[in-house]
């Protein structure tokens, strides 16, 4: 199997869709003759042309009413914002109009709109372009919310996004467009709502997404060098949640550790958790414990950076302390 970029990963996506489907089409900041911020939608201005590939001003708000409107009139336009930071000030159309349209028109709009873009902490960018939106925008009804981990799994649940006939927000990261996996050449779809076991292990569960899911993995790398198997569950979807996938883990190794670069309060992390608490109480062995970003805005500092954001040692603390293992 060939080995792409994450970003070609998305492009391959888009540019599949777009060439299924004429109602498909881009919008957003340097999508186009730049080739994408990021070079996602790098040439995709040359093979679909200005009409179906569409650069837009600086105003958010603006051109995610937009879509919105087209949505609401047959089309299936894909919103890029350079960043979910800048996308607050979108909010007001993705929370307001998107997500409500089909309750308030008495099931005659449908939105039909994919939102998307990078996510969450990239290096020294500051407290304004380092926030993670997921449990924001899931705590919407009327929303969909992926956030994939991989190549295959972002390829995949971009194409559902584009085909779902709700709004749906894809949660990237710009340190994961780089990165390089395993995308087969032929069609394939990730149904949105389904969560995957990364790695199978039988004595605690690890539960995150997105880039969190490399420092999950690398906790659980450690850990069976002491003899310790984790299994590594990826949500892919915030909205709606597996549950079914995680109780399933939980009842099998009976303890819980959720990776989440959201704030700890009112988080991803504290969704699951709940839902485990409810639904497999009498199979866990120790209460579950979440590791999050710290309960600040993120410095500039690198070191400061560190000390805010989860790591592989922070996940194995975490691990050990509900196996009873820490001195």
């Amino acid at each position: 199997m060939r080995t792409i970029q994450y970003r070609e990963a998305l492009n391959e996506a888009m540019s599949e869709e777009m060439r299924r489907d004429p109602n498909v089409f881009l919008m957003g900041e340097e999508v186009a003759e730049y080739d994408g911020a990021y070079k996602v939608s790098k040439g995709m201005l040359a093979e679909f042309g200005p009409q179906r590939v569409i650069d837009t001003p600086i105003s958010e708000l603006g051109f995610a009413a937009i879509g919105v409107g087209a949505a609401m009139n047959g089309l299936r336009p894909i919103v890029e914002f350079m960043t979910w930071n800048f996308a607050i000030l979108a909010s007001d159309q993705i929370i307001n109009h998107a997500a409500k349209m089909l309750q308030m028109s008495g099931g005659q709009f449908h939105v039909p709109i994919v939102f998307r873009g990078g996510n969450g902490s990239a290096g020294q960018l500051a407290a304004t372009h380092s926030q993670s939106f997921e449990a924001f925008y899931a705590n919407i009804p009327g929303l969909k919310v992926v956030s994939p981990s991989t190549p295959y799994d972002a390829k995949g649940l971009l194409k559902s996004a584009i085909r779902d006939d709700d709004p749906v927000l894809v949660m990237e990261s710009e340190r994961m467009y780089g990165d390089k996996g395993e995308v087969p050449d032929g069609e394939y779809l990730v149904p949105i709502g389904v969560a995957d076991v990364k790695r199978t292990g039988t004595d605690v569960t690890i539960v995150s997404f997105n880039k969190m899911m490399k420092v999950a993995l690398a906790a659980a790398e450690e850990l069976q060098k002491e003899g310790i198997a984790a299994e590594v569950v990826d949500l892919r979807t915030i909205r709606p949640l597996d549950t079914a996938t995680i109780l399933a883990s939980v009842r099998k190794t009976n303890r819980l550790v959720v990776v989440d670069e959201n704030f700890p309060m009112v988080s991803v992390a504290s969704e699951v958790a709940y839902r485990v608490q409810k639904d497999a109480f009498d199979f866990l062995d120790a209460p579950v414990l979440r590791v999050n970003q710290a309960d600040t805005p993120l410095p500039f500092s690198t070191p400061l950076i560190d000390a805010s954001l989860p790591n592989p040692a922070r996940v194995i603390a975490a691990v050990k302390e509900v196996m009873y293992l820490r001195k």
